[in-house]
């Protein structure tokens, strides 16, 4: 159990993310944007898009096809923050649930968010995630589920400096919390994770982890992910011992790791990551593989939410009963 310094409640404004974030052409693998975030409507015109290999993604044509719907009625999500003690970071940091209603269901499923490099928990998620997230669920486009993102550092989410490890306060730690908020299925287990940036390069290596554990993620979803190419790139971070300890890491040099696991992965081209993000779809062929036009920047992270939230909705389990 958890000792909460303190707590506060916002509407569905959600936190800004970081300003090293990324736009929109497509790019696709096999099956592609067709899994991507279609719900309900318009998925045989999607398919003959797909099929072709190109596809105009705007964020007009996805709520044309039902990807995306905000209505009124869908604007009930709130984001909580709390402060809670990590033992694995030996500090405290502050614990961040999207979740779709102030009622949540028991165990509703949850999705592990990570921020990127010179960000927080409170900077994890793109602009309108909670409106966007809640408009879904209201409309019964797939399972209700929530997000969770916790202060990470800048350490590439693994134990760089000895006495703080952010991928054991993901691993123990945020199951335990769920737990405690009733969250996360009977164990607390998020069932996905998803992130931008350095949270991006975080969550594959999450999704590896578990996979060692015998505990596989039911997905993972990451924007403009920071797959570096060079070590001499790299090392400018900080955040590896040397060069071969970020080779034990890297998703780039482990790709078959995640075979199996449904991966999403967006990207602008006009991302410095991109060159990265283009290797490892030609290599690993996820389940969505896009690419268009656009920076690291909140502009992109917004304009391909509806896809994200509909690929992890489709990942999502059915949850318990409702809270009271």
């Amino acid at each position: 159990m958890d000792s909460i310094a303190k707590s506060a409640e916002r509407g569905p404004a959600d936190a800004q993310p970081d300003g090293r974030r990324a736009s929109g052409s497509v790019r696709h693998s096999r099956r592609s944007v067709l899994l991507a975030g279609v719900s309900g409507l318009g998925i045989a015109g999607l398919a003959a898009a797909t099929a072709s290999g190109t596809l105009p993604f705007s964020e007009p044509l996805q709520r044309g096809l039902g990807v995306a719907s905000l209505s009124p009625r869908g604007q009930l999500g709130f984001t909580r923050v709390e402060t809670v003690h990590s033992a694995a970071r030996g500090r405290e940091v502050e614990l961040v649930t999207i979740l779709p209603t102030r009622t949540p269901v028991t165990g509703l499923p949850v999705v592990l968010l990570l921020h990127g490099r010179g960000a927080n928990a409170r900077e994890a998620a793109p602009t309108d995630l909670t409106s966007r997230l809640s408009a879904e669920v209201a409309r019964g486009a797939f399972p209700a589920f929530g997000f969770v993102a916790v202060d990470g550092g800048d350490s590439y989410w693994h134990e760089h400096l000895p006495g703080d490890d952010p991928m054991g306060m993901l691993l123990e730690e945020i199951p335990a919390w769920l737990r405690d908020r009733k969250l996360g299925g009977t164990d607390g287990t998020p069932f996905a994770c998803a992130g931008n940036s350095m949270g991006g390069f975080g969550s594959l290596l999450y999704a590896r982890r578990r996979g060692e554990r015998n505990d596989p993620v039911a997905a993972v979803a990451v924007m403009a992910p920071a797959l570096i190419t060079t070590w001499a790139e790299m090392s400018k971070r900080n955040a590896f011992r040397d060069a071969s300890d970020w080779a034990s890491m890297d998703p780039l040099r482990n790709v078959d790791a995640l075979r199996g696991v449904p991966t999403g992965m967006w990207c602008g081209t006009q991302d410095p990551f991109v060159e990265g993000v283009r290797r490892y779809l030609a290599a690993a062929r996820p389940e969505v593989g896009f690419t268009g036009p656009g920076t690291h920047s909140d502009a992109f992270n917004r304009s391909v939410m509806p896809s994200l939230i509909g690929f992890l909705g489709r990942h999502a389990p059915r949850s318990g009963t409702t809270l009271g």
